[in-house]
């Protein structure tokens, strides 16, 4: 599952490319991590929300609320599920990206391998969203099963859509949404680094 990509843009650079209005960005980092503020492009304006949507747990111990934990990857095989099924039949939105990346290798000394595409230096990722108490407006990335590019590192990656696919993910039918849910066919550049995946 996808926890980390990168978008290097400006925001009037992928306004422009996404044909989008310029909304309410706010600050966000080049690095997007669960539950950190993202660029999404929804209702043809591009603004920034939540990467993740919140749940709530309770503690086993006293029972009482946690902090929120942010769901920022949702199943393409669970879209039906209660979480996720009322925003996907209803509000779906475009993530610009830039690349993302996949942890690889042993526990404890695990580096980013990031997958980007070779023509293109901003493309768009399926999401979907929703407003919620905690955090306001949250998006989640949708995911499905890896392409040949991706599947040595993992066995799924998000939904990487082709330019002519970006109305029929927003606009369309959920069942035609559904159809797009599928592995990217063409190719992806592949960049392994020796980055520690987690940072100090």
């Amino acid at each position: 599952m996808c926890n980390l990509y990168r978008m290097t843009k400006g925001t009037s650079e992928v306004a422009r490319l996404f044909g989008a209005k310029l909304g309410s960005t706010g600050n966000f980092a080049t690095e997007v991590y669960p539950g950190y503020p993202g660029l999404v492009v929804v209702n043809g304006e591009l603004r920034s929300m939540v990467w993740g949507f919140p749940l709530t747990l309770k503690s086993k111990k006293t029972g009482q609320p946690l902090k929120p934990k942010p769901v920022n990857n949702a199943r393409a095989d669970k879209l039906e599920s209660f979480m996720w099924r009322y925003s996907f039949a209803e509000r779906r939105c475009l993530i610009p990206v830039t690349k993302f990346a996949e942890a690889e290798g042993a526990t404890g000394s695990k580096t980013r391998t990031w997958f980007s595409l070779p023509d293109q230096d901003v493309f768009a990722v399926a999401g979907i969203w929703r407003d919620s108490e905690e955090w306001g407006p949250a998006y989640s990335m949708v995911m499905t099963e890896a392409c040949v590019h991706v599947a040595d590192v993992h066995d799924r990656m998000p939904v990487v859509l082709q330019r002519d696919d970006w109305a029929k993910w927003i606009e369309g039918a959920p069942e035609d949404a559904r159809d797009l849910c599928r592995p990217y066919p063409a190719a992806m550049t592949v960049d392994r680094t020796d980055e520690t995946w987690r940072r100090a």
